[in-house]
């Protein structure tokens, strides 16, 4: 099995990238996904959080944009949060490898796979990258997101051009869909000749 790490800042295409190499037969572990899960409604972490931060669980589940807030607030918080998530997410990317052992290429999909040294835990860096302008018309597109909010999320992730030093392989997303698909088959062609 080769583990691809698969990764790229706020607003790079990721999400989309992603979804290609499922359309090609690759298992994707999704890390955001993951963590959704652990903060719905009767998710592993609703607990935690709700102990440690009363507030940021409404009906059950967690608020994210309180738990957000805190987050901003305080970077100690942050730590204390992702002391606890992180051991989580980690149970359930075991989980992931164990019900896909026989695919020959998995997806590791983590938007901060530098940041928390998960690079270590792959073969190949897949980097999902587009020029700033573009990075930018896309995220503040999005609802509820500020020019002040995408600033302060990109200031907690490595920049994009020290993560394409460290990439395998980069995907490049401003030129539309079907050039990233071709981008994509070319690497996992590439992968599958080496095995």
């Amino acid at each position: 099995m080769i583990i691809l790490g698969l990764t790229g800042s706020i607003g790079m295409g990721k999400s989309t990238t992603a979804q290609m190499f499922r359309d090609e037969g690759c298992p994707v572990f999704d890390a955001d996904a993951a963590v959704h899960d652990l903060y719905a409604k009767g998710g592993k972490a609703v607990p935690i959080i709700k102990a440690v931060f009363p507030d940021a669980v409404k009906h059950d589940a967690v608020d994210r944009a309180v738990l957000g807030q805190y987050m901003r607030a305080d970077p100690i918080d942050l730590q204390v949060l992702e002391s606890f998530v992180h051991p989580m997410v980690s149970e359930s990317r075991e989980a992931f490898f164990k019900d896909h052992k026989d695919a020959d290429i998995v997806i590791m999909d983590v938007p901060l796979l530098f940041e928390t040294s998960l690079d270590k835990a792959v073969h190949h860096v897949v980097v999902v990258t587009a020029p700033y302008k573009v990075q930018r018309q896309r995220v503040l597109a999005r609802d509820g997101i500020s020019e002040d909010l995408f600033e302060s999320l990109l200031s907690r992730q490595m920049p994009d051009e020290e993560k394409r030093k460290r990439a395998d392989f980069l995907i490049f997303t401003d030129k539309g869909l079907e050039n990233a698909r071709k981008q994509v088959q070319k690497i996992l062609r590439e992968l599958r000749l080496k095995t």
